[in-house]
Order: C-alpha cells, then structure tokens, then sequence
C-alpha cells in the first residue's frame, strides 16, 4: 500500500504529456524571399541552404584572417548562443511549471563554468603575464577553490529553489543544464585546446566536418535514393559515402597547402611584451616534407614509385575519416533530441540552416576526437610550457630545479664535470 501511494505521488508522465515547443518562425530574409518565389520548396531550401553556406564560410575566413584572439571570441560566441538554445527548449518545454530560479541559475553555472575552464587556459598559457600583476597571481592560485565556491553557491540556491510539488521535474532541469553545459562548454574548451596547439588542427577537422555536412548534402540531394537512418529521414546512403570521399580528398589537399606557412602550424603562444598572440616557430617534423614509397599496388596505377607529403596529411586522413564516419552521429543524435521534443530545429537563427546548434552538433564531438589524438599520438613535452612554470617558481626552487639538471646532464656525459654555472 505504501509502494502504491508512493508512485501515485511521482510525476510519471508519457512523452505525449510533453508540451510542444511552439514551432520556430521563418527568419529567411525577405528579399530572398521575392527572389526565390518561383521555385518549389525543395529549390527554394537548396539555394537559401547555399547562400547562407557562402556567407557563413566567408565570415568564418574573415575571422580567421583577423587572427588567434578572435578566433578563441568565435568560439565563445557559439558555445553561449549553442547552450541558449538548448536551455531555452527546456524552458519552452517546462515554463507552464513557472520553476523558480530556473533560468538564472543556468546561466550562472555558465558563467562558474566557463570561469573555471578560461581560468586554467590562463594559467596554462599566460603565466609570464600572470606573473607580472600580483591581482591575477591570487586568484591563479586560488583559482580552483574560487571556481568550487561559485559552483558550491549556484547548488545552494538550486536546493532553496525547490518547490514540494515538482521536485521530480526540477532535478530533471538541474541535470539537463548539466548535461548542456558537458555538450557546449566542455567540448569548446577542447576546441580553443587544439587551436593551442597550432590554428591547423583547428581549421581542418572544423573545415572537414563543413565539407563533409556539404558535400553529404549535394550527393544526397541529387543521388539520393537508399535511406540512411530513420532518425533523419532525409539522409542517405550516397550522401553519406559521397560525403566521405569527398571529405578525405578535401582535407587531404587542404592540409598540403596549409602546411607551407607557419602562421598555421605554430603554436599559438601569448607574447607579454607585445600582448599579442604571435605564430612563429621552427615548424616541428609533421610539417616538414618528406619521401614516401608508394605502395606496389598503387605503383602500376599511379606510375610513381614515390611521393613528397608533408606528414600531417597523413593525419589528416584520420581526422577526415572520423568527420565523415563518425562526426555524422553527433548529427543523428542531435535528431534524436529535436524527435524527442517534436521541434525541427533548435532554433531559427540561420534561415534554411536552423539554429546555431544545429550546425555545430557535429563539430564537438570531432573536437573530442582531436584533443584526444593531439594528447594520444601527436603531443610530446613542451619546452616553452616548462620554462613559463619554472618561471613563476620561487629563486631558491629554481635554483634547486637548475642544481638537478646540471647534475643529471653531468652522469648523461652532456656536460663536463669541471664546468661551473
């Protein structure tokens, strides 16, 4: 009997009690609009799809060309606007509950989080600036219990906020902020990572994972003929395996050129005498050409028995075969997310597109993806990283650090006994 009272008191609820997310307006420009009366739906989608691919990738080659710094703010910009849509679906689905505090409190374990993840990218590569004001060199070094108290703050406030009649429905909206901010804030905070490590292994997976939503697309649309998935119905086979294909040979050629110039293969480093983010470097093996056999097989075919690459376009194979095989499911269960709540799009933001989110569903999971092959496979010890640390050291532990390395270069025979630093 008491089992029975205990279930008739929870809020067991079907997918069909969920509230409609009132359907998105149509934000296409008007004079595109008139332009395009003409032609059917499906034309009519196409090119505005097309147009707005143009401007969005020119915009995105104007940031790049401004540089590092308002690459990091793009990046910034998305991961807000990405985490705004997807709370926002919570709010429409759950605002006749009127929760209270539900809206603000998503937004500060935002701002705790982001204030936590921009505090250790400072530490990591701004120590020498860091260093020289005493301001910052607090709240460095007590970052991490700063970052606790603000989160330990926001969890205090969301106890307070509950209310007896809809506990159940507010630790759901506690874990999807959550979840939300794992999606957006998480994985753009890999993407600036990898933009660390040099702006090409940010610009090819982010351009691969763009040609393979693209060429997938235009294959689809005028091949396609076997469906894909039933989660999207409109994807297909042949958009998906001309999707990779097409892929692999674009981030193949794309990482040959960018390989040749070192704006795009340095580490991005913070230079604290001119407060600017400076690419210069000695470009490490991977960007260096070299000779490689061809295979036997591909001998006869090719008529080569050799070839000059640069070693990343090795890479650039793996980086390109997961943007096309794998980055596609971060797609599908984007899809699965919208069925789940009975909307098309997470927003409508970029007409013919949707919303931002969107069309970055599959980017953070490449993100994941790279990080975890930069720190697997590429990234070995940082001189340059180890000196701003040794730096920020007291004179009496440097000191001790410069003992040790004298003594351990002496046994390796590196330097000679007798010499005296």
């Amino acid at each position: 009997v008491d089992l029975e009272e205990r279930l008739r008191e929870l809020d067991l609820r079907s997918d069909l009690d969920i509230p409609d997310v009132p359907p998105p307006t149509d934000s296409t420009p008007e004079i595109l609009k008139r332009a395009l009366s003409g032609l059917s739906a499906r034309w009519k989608n196409w090119w505005i799809r097309g147009i707005l691919s143009l401007a969005m990738i020119s915009g995105f080659f104007l940031i790049i060309y401004l540089g590092s710094f308002m690459l990091m703010l793009l990046v910034l910009s998305i991961q807000v606007k990405c985490y705004h849509e997807i709370i926002t679906i919570g709010y429409r689905v759950y605002h006749s509950y009127d929760l209270p505090w539900f809206r603000s409190l998503s937004w500060y374990f935002l701002l705790c989080v982001n204030y936590f993840f921009y505090g250790e990218t400072v530490a990591d590569y701004f120590a020498t600036f860091v260093q020289r004001r005493e301001q910052l060199q607090f709240l460095i070094r007590y970052h991490r219990f700063i970052s606790f108290a603000l989160y330990l703050t926001g969890f205090c406030m969301f106890v307070l906020s509950l209310v007896k009649k809809h506990y159940r429905l507010q630790f759901y909206m506690f874990a999807w902020t959550h979840v939300t901010l794992l999606i957006t804030v998480t994985q753009s905070h890999l993407v600036i990572q990898n933009l660390f490590e040099g702006m090409i292994w940010f610009l090819v997976p982010i351009s691969s994972v763009i040609c393979n939503d693209i060429t997938a697309y235009i294959f689809g649309f005028f091949f396609g003929r076997t469906p894909l998935i039933k989660l999207s119905p409109k994807k297909t086979w042949e958009g998906f395996i001309g999707g990779f294909f097409s892929t692999v040979i674009f981030g193949f050629i794309f990482s040959y050129f960018l390989a040749q110039h070192q704006y795009f293969v340095c580490p991005v480093e913070y230079n604290s005498e001119t407060n600017r983010f400076v690419t210069e470097c000695e470009p490490s093996e991977l960007f260096q050409m070299k000779k490689y056999s061809v295979p036997p097989l591909l001998q006869a075919a090719l008529g080569w028995e050799t070839v000059n690459m640069y070693p990343f376009q090795m890479h650039s194979f793996a980086l390109s075969t997961f943007a096309s095989l794998i980055g596609p499911f971060g797609g599908f269960f984007a899809s699965g997310f919208k069925r789940a709540f009975k909307i098309k799009d997470f927003a409508d933001t970029i007409p013919g597109h949707g919303g931002i989110m969107d069309r970055f569903d599959c980017q953070y999971l490449m993100a994941t993806f790279v990080h975890v092959y930069i720190t697997s496979f590429i990234r070995g010890p940082n001189p340059s990283k180890l000196l701003k640390q040794l730096l920020i050291l007291q004179p009496e532990q440097q000191l001790s650090v410069y003992k040790t390395l004298k003594s351990h270069l002496v046994e390796k025979g590196i330097l000679q006994p007798s010499l005296r630093g």
